[in-house]
């Protein structure tokens, strides 16, 4: 597969029958990610003509910087540059992003790189990237007069998409394996009602999800039918990434990578921005994270294939265990066409990477940022990621989510009693 769109048609389609004029702002059609077919926008995700994936695509104005720093201090800022309406603060929901990039000079010295920076989404309102996703799903859910607001997930998105149906006023239904971990389920069923174990993986329960999609009407399925408009959030990422480094580029960077599409809209914004004329035009390396029980994207890669084989997940990084990613080939492209490369690790080298976060930094990550700082590590060690370069490395999620990932790993130093004398023979003074 390609990333590249090759244009197919010359007139942009009308839109979907029922919608408001400018439901989905600057977005002005849905584009085969394959064939370059546009249709219209509407709850569409597979081209007609080829069944390759959509991706929105804008017909954008003239925008400044002081017109985005002027916005609110969310995603909202950049919502000329996504599909949303212009009148998009107006409407209940969760305002998620622009949340901190942190200088991490000690992780920096301990790993030998002289410039590191952690874009830190775990202080999101439900502590994880999904939901700035979730906030562009909801906005197409309104537009398009659905009455249930749903998603498959692996807990993230479930814990999001729950949290802003809540505040929204609609209803959601939430489907994840049976197999998660309790913070993950806790943190989905105290926003709903409707919360659905599934006996099996993630792909079990996105084939699920697709089913329910095409018998049940009005349903909005966000990682489903209405997935363009979704994935198209993750673009805040790089927006922000960008803005907070005095509107410029990295050099390099890191990405964890689940169903692929966070790490591609990335590479999407960060396009965007040089085509505004918003950054400088230069180069910059993506690579992406993944955990060895779920890595079917980076033995594609390794092995130099365009073609990404399903595998069955096993392993702790649940939130990134999806073993047939969507946006799998598009990831090596980006890749490829960067620079960057696709690496994966252990288990045991996610552990030790959420302690080394949390020790050198003071972040608790969850497995998927363990994932993206151990790739990171490795990467370094050999040789891969250019020590010399400035590098970004994403933290998706809190570390409260998967606790029991690390809960064999830390422990109290000493146990002792309430004397100085005790506390002297621990050698801790």
């Amino acid at each position: 597969m390609s990333a590249s769109v090759v244009e197919t048609e010359t007139t942009t389609p009308a839109p979907s029958p029922g919608l408001r004029e400018g439901a989905f702002g600057n977005a002005t059609a849905l584009a085969c990610r394959e064939c370059g077919h546009q249709v219209a926008l509407g709850p569409f995700y597979a081209c007609p003509e080829c069944f390759g994936p959509l991706e929105v695509s804008y017909d954008f104005p003239a925008v400044t910087r002081e017109e985005i720093a002027a916005g609110p201090a969310n995603i909202w800022r950049y919502k000329a540059l996504l599909p949303v309406p212009s009148d998009i603060e107006s409407s209940p929901n969760t305002e998620p992003g622009f949340t901190r990039l942190l200088a991490a000079d000690n992780l920096a010295a301990t790993l030998g790189l002289s410039k590191l920076w952690v874009k830190d989404d775990s202080t999101n309102p439900t502590n994880s990237f999904k939901d700035r996703v979730v906030a562009c799903a909801l906005s197409a859910a309104r537009e398009l007069d659905a009455r249930v607001f749903a998603c498959p997930s692996t807990g993230n998105l479930a814990n999001a998409v729950a949290a802003a149906g809540a505040r929204a006023g609609i209803k959601t239904v939430v489907f994840i394996p049976s197999n998660l971990e309790t913070p993950k389920v806790v943190n989905s069923a105290v926003f709903t009602d409707s919360l659905v174990a599934v006996e099996g993986n993630y792909d079990d329960v996105n084939k699920l999800a697709s089913e329910i999609a095409g018998e049940e009407e009005g349903w909005a399925f966000v990682n489903v039918n209405v997935r363009p408009f979704y994935a198209e959030g993750s673009k805040t990422l790089g927006y922000e990434i960008a803005e907070q480094l005095g509107w410029r580029l990295p050099d390099q960077i890191v990405i964890p990578v689940a169903s692929g599409s966070q790490l591609t809209k990335v590479d999407k914004a960060f396009r965007e921005l040089i085509d505004l004329g918003l950054v400088e035009d230069k180069p910059y390396k993506v690579f992406g994270a993944q955990a060895t029980g779920c890595s079917p994207v980076s033995a594609a890669f390794k092995d130099g294939k365009k073609v990404v084989r399903p595998v069955k997940p096993d392993t702790i990084a649940k939130s990134l265990a999806i073993g047939n990613p969507a946006d799998g080939p598009y990831v090596l492209d980006v890749c490829r066409r960067t620079g960057g490369v696709v690496e994966d690790i252990s288990d045991d080298e996610v552990r030790e990477a959420i302690v080394l976060l949390a020790r050198t930094e003071g972040i608790f990550t969850e497995t998927a940022g363990g994932t993206t700082v151990g790739v990171l590590k490795k990467l370094v060690e050999s040789g891969q990621l250019d020590p010399d370069l400035e590098t970004v490395v994403i933290n998706t999620g809190h570390g409260l989510k998967t606790l029991d990932a690390v809960a064999g790993s830390v422990a109290p130093a000493a146990t002792i009693a309430p004397t100085y004398a005790a506390f002297a023979a621990t050698g801790l003074a």
